[in-house]
């Protein structure tokens, strides 16, 4: 049997896996961020991702019944930047991805140092808050301590692996988002422009996600209950983690991951930068991806569930009796700026066209469009850089209900095929620790199901299309006020 975990955003899952693809069993543990002020986003490594990983490993291990665990791979949210001491000892909380904005001088200087162009043609991505190096800078900057005394760059799947069987590595795919520390097409650390980012810091050495880079230790061991000497892969980022559980491998193939954020992976044989899209290495040596990620998405949902009460099984259930449209609503769903295509950390979330006839499943239901306007201009974005989506596949806990996967096939007009097991990277990181067993794992997680647009929707919500990509021009000038009074009202120490 095979034991995947992916550390996500909002929780934790696990699972443990028969060399057939069956799930013998699953775990998970909720958690949240820390949003210390605004535009920080913060996980603490220790009672966040390892102590999650410490209890799903147990669940899983009682489950095995001591019948044989042949791997282990783990992935998690990323890039993120976790400062740690040469024992891996986290020295500040792990500052998360692109929701996390606060290096918005550091980004506009390293853009000056060493050209926008120059960074997208050798790092295959623009800098923007997904990238580690402006967060690097920034830490050297203010909070100098922290940076004199950091040794080893981690993120939520390296620190697994490191604590686990003590080697300090990364994947390729999650280095690749270290812009502009990586060169993409030679497929290695830019060492120049390393330097001249973070002059102290060791890089780790580079693996694919599939190579087994250490076994569990003695003291791992202990503290997991996992048994000692377990290989464990390098593992990657979880929405790669997540394209690996449905199968998106092959050229043309693209996912689209519908969780606290909405991310897309398209997979290519070549890499072509685009000024608002990630580029990156794929999971297999032989692959690049385009990328996409929305700031927010599950997070919107349920921030208004909370506002307006009512559980998810209602408010669908509500929201599928609007027509399309919400009745005249439309949302912009940047509660937290906007990554792709914009890379707009002061947009703001609006909502235009309230009446007093509105109500709770309008909203609902023009939050879930504005997400799939979201998506639709990320899909457009990838064709514009020459990605074509042959396949478009669904996963994650917002396929659950129809509503939304239906939705956003109807505002995009494509089909999306729905998989027989939606639980995402941590069975995505079984089907990676399976590989590197030498076992095939293509037949693990069949096609379930295909939603399929329909064209009288998918007109419907054209002109509505049209004015979401109105609406952003027209206000972002007043969102972007009213951002930075929020940033007054909370000024950084």
């Amino acid at each position: 049997m095979f034991l995947g975990v992916d550390i996500g955003t909002s929780a934790a899952k696990g699972v443990l896996v028969r060399a057939d693809g069956t799930v013998v069993a699953r775990s998970e543990r909720a958690h949240s961020v820390s949003t210390p002020r605004p535009g920080w986003v913060e996980h603490d490594a220790e009672t966040v991702w390892w102590s999650d990983f410490v209890a799903i490993a147990a669940d899983l291990v009682a489950a095995a019944d001591g019948e044989g665990i042949e791997g282990l791979a783990v992935s998690g949210i990323g890039p993120c930047l976790l400062p740690a001491d040469g024992a891996g000892n986290p020295l500040r909380p792990a500052i998360l991805y692109g929701v996390d904005t606060r290096a918005t001088v550091e980004i506009a200087e390293l853009n000056a140092e060493f050209g926008a162009e120059k960074v997208l043609e050798r790092a295959g991505s623009p800098l923007t808050s997904q990238a580690v190096g402006p967060k690097l800078r920034w830490l050297a900057r203010h909070e100098p301590r922290v940076a004199a005394s950091t040794d080893l760059l981690l993120m939520a799947s390296s620190f697994l692996v490191h604590r686990l069987t003590g080697r300090y590595v990364l994947d390729h795919q999650s280095a690749s988002q270290c812009v502009p520390l990586y060169d993409l097409r030679k497929r290695a650390w830019a060492a120049d422009w390393a330097e001249a980012v973070a002059p102290w810091l060791t890089l780790p050495e580079l693996a694919w996600p599939t190579e087994i880079v250490g076994r569990v230790s003695a003291t791992a061991a202990a503290a997991t209950g996992l048994p000692a000497g377990l290989p464990v892969t390098t593992g990657t980022i979880d929405a790669w983690a997540e394209a690996e559980s449905v199968g998106v491998r092959a050229p043309g193939d693209a996912m689209i991951m519908y969780g606290t954020t909405m991310f897309l992976v398209q997979v290519l044989t070549e890499p072509v930068p685009h000024p608002g899209l990630w580029g990156t290495c794929g999971t297999w040596p032989g692959t690049y991806t385009l990328a996409a990620g929305m700031a927010t998405s599950g997070a919107v949902t349920e921030w208004l569930r909370d506002l307006v009460g009512g559980d998810y099984t209602e408010l669908v259930t509500e929201a599928a009796t609007v027509p399309a449209g919400s009745r005249g609503l439309l949302a912009l769903p940047y509660f937290a700026g906007e990554r792709t295509p914009l890379f707009d950390p002061d947009a703001r979330g609006v909502i235009a066209g309230l009446t007093l006839r509105h109500g709770r499943a309008e909203l609902y239901r023009a939050a879930l469009e504005s997400i799939a306007y979201g998506v639709r201009h990320n899909l457009e974005a990838m064709t514009e850089a020459g990605g074509q989506a042959g396949r478009l596949v669904a996963v994650g806990g917002g396929t659950k209900g129809g509503l939304w996967t239906r939705i956003v096939s109807e505002v995009a007009g494509l089909p999306q095929q729905l998989p027989a097991d939606t639980v995402g990277a941590c069975l995505g990181d079984a089907m990676l620790a399976a590989t590197a067993a030498g076992l095939d794992t293509s037949a693990w997680n069949p096609v379930a199901d295909t939603v399929v647009p329909d064209p009288a929707r998918t007109a419907a919500y054209e002109p509505y299309y049209r004015r979401y990509r109105e609406l952003y021009a027209a206000t972002a000038e007043i969102a972007h006020f009213l951002a930075a009074e929020q940033r007054r009202a909370h000024p950084p120490s």
